[in-house]
């Protein structure tokens, strides 16, 4: 499939009352409103395209950037690749999702991430967190740098509530996936969590309190599934 004709398929689809709810949850235009469940057929009909997926990415239409993120060739994109979808990605569903998913996936995602921690742009430190978050959900204990994660713990604990929104939300749900996912710090995640307290951030001029960390952990380690890996962070 070209561009086009990805685009042509992607407005077929498009519906003003999702339009309106994601405006609402931060994706900025251009976009059409399109349901994931209507990208679908597309991805498993492309599968991986390294270059469709940059081509579809650079038109801007946050629709297309999300499909571009399920058909990318994550193994084939370059830190410059990711470092430019970061800069570009600045709908929250992008930036937080589509772009850490393709940079967890990829060669470069805990250095990269380690970057993006640090720019003093919103969503791009909040594009580092979350990369970070899907990171330890998919990588085996033994691959990750266990000392480093705890660092990053304790780097939370200082600065999430002076941190910008965005990121706050993606710090907290870095602290939930490494209790989750990273069985030696579970219970160093938990104890952070306890430190932290509540978590809040401002949506559309309201006070809204994030996922409860130590519930979330806690509700792994009750169904058993603390510590179980994920093949894919790509949905």
């Amino acid at each position: 499939m070209t561009v086009q004709e990805i685009m042509a398929e992607l407005e077929a689809h498009g519906s003003e009352s999702i339009k309106k709810i994601l405006l609402k949850h931060g994706v900025k235009e251009p976009f059409f409103g399109v349901k994931i469940e209507y990208m679908k057929p597309i991805q498993k009909k492309i599968k991986k395209d390294y270059q469709l997926a940059k081509d579809l990415y650079a038109t801007g239409n946050a629709d297309a950037m999300y499909l571009a993120g399920l058909i990318a060739d994550d193994a084939q994109m370059t830190r410059d690749d990711l470092r430019l979808w970061a800069k570009q990605a600045v709908s929250n569903n992008i930036s937080e999702y589509t772009v850490p998913w393709v940079a967890s996936e990829g060669r470069f995602g805990f250095e990269i991430a380690l970057e993006w921690i640090d720019s003093p742009e919103e969503y791009i430190a909040a594009a580092g967190w979350s990369t970070l978050s899907n990171l330890v959900a998919l990588k085996p204990d033994n691959e990750l740098d266990i000392p480093a994660l705890r660092a990053l713990l304790e780097r939370v604990v200082k600065t999430v509530h002076a941190s910008p929104a965005r990121v706050r939300q993606m710090m907290n749900g870095f602290v939930i996936a490494v209790g989750s996912y990273v069985v030696p710090l579970s219970q160093e995640a938990i104890a952070r969590a306890n430190k932290i307290g509540v978590v809040t951030i401002i949506i559309a001029g309201t006070a809204c309190k994030v996922p409860d960390a130590v519930t979330y952990i806690e509700k792994a380690k009750s169904r058993g599934s603390l510590g179980k890996k994920k093949k894919t962070v790509k949905c």
